[in-house]
């Protein structure tokens, strides 16, 4: 009785999207001793591999890509006649440039760093008019950036404080005038959240509002609202019926 060939015996699968069958029609091509016929059988395999990968056939790639991994899973050892240049071992299995953690020292990490580069281009305006209407509108971003990571509200004299720290003390404002004009107002308000029971159509009013501030002109179940006396009230029934 043959036994069967098991998974750890085999050679390793190179690309694993492709598969085991992929890779030995590879090795089947290079086995081929005519250029042309492994050319010819090159060119069916990527159309075969298109079929049989769904990410390929549902968003086509570019077909170079294709013919790389051919390359790669023949171990760059595959002479046919390829539309596109031979890929590089080297190029293509190079690591990547390490990429350097920027190493900023920002003081005021509540405000972000892109504050501390508007203080700098707030200096360099010359003009008084223009550096009071810089420093109002860096306020009026250091509140709010603030605000929306902090519940507590940020005082004016702190974040003019800071404003003075950040330009070495060449951006100056009075207090007062902050104060007196609310010069540090964020840029937007926060939108208050209306109550569960309040909605269009006069929904979550009082039980006579939303209908004008008119009773509701039945009352009861079943019965239309309509009273019925002990006395005669069978005949009152009747009556009605019958008109």
């Amino acid at each position: 009785m043959e036994i069967g060939e098991y998974n750890s015996s085999r050679p390793l699968i190179i690309l694993k999207e492709y598969g085991r069958n992929v890779q030995k029609l590879v090795e089947y091509i290079r086995s081929i001793p005519s250029i042309e016929k492994r050319t010819e059988l090159s060119y069916t395999l990527i159309e075969l591999i298109k079929q049989l990968t769904p990410s390929i056939k549902d968003q086509p790639e570019n077909p170079q890509r294709l013919w790389d991994d051919l390359y790669i899973i023949a171990d760059f050892n595959l002479d046919v006649n390829n539309p596109y240049p031979v890929p590089e071992r080297e190029i293509l299995f190079k690591k990547p440039m390490r990429m350097e953690y920027p190493k900023n020292d920002v003081r005021f990490r509540h405000y972000g760093k892109n504050i501390e580069k508007l203080v700098k281009e707030a200096l360099k305006k010359d003009d008084a008019q223009e550096r009071e209407e810089a420093i109002i509108y860096l306020g009026k971003l250091m509140k709010t950036f603030y605000g929306n990571w902090n519940k507590e509200t940020l005082d004016d004299s702190v974040i003019l404080r800071d404003i003075q720290a950040m330009s070495g003390g060449a951006l100056n404002m009075t207090i007062e005038k902050v104060r007196e004009d609310n010069l540090f107002e964020k840029l937007y308000k926060e939108r208050k959240k209306g109550r569960p029971g309040q909605g269009q159509g006069g929904q979550g009013q009082g039980p006579n509002q939303g209908n004008g501030g008119h009773q509701p002109r039945h009352q009861g179940g079943g019965g239309g609202g309509h009273r019925f006396n002990k006395k005669g009230g069978g005949n009152n029934f009747r009556r009605r019926r019958d008109q």
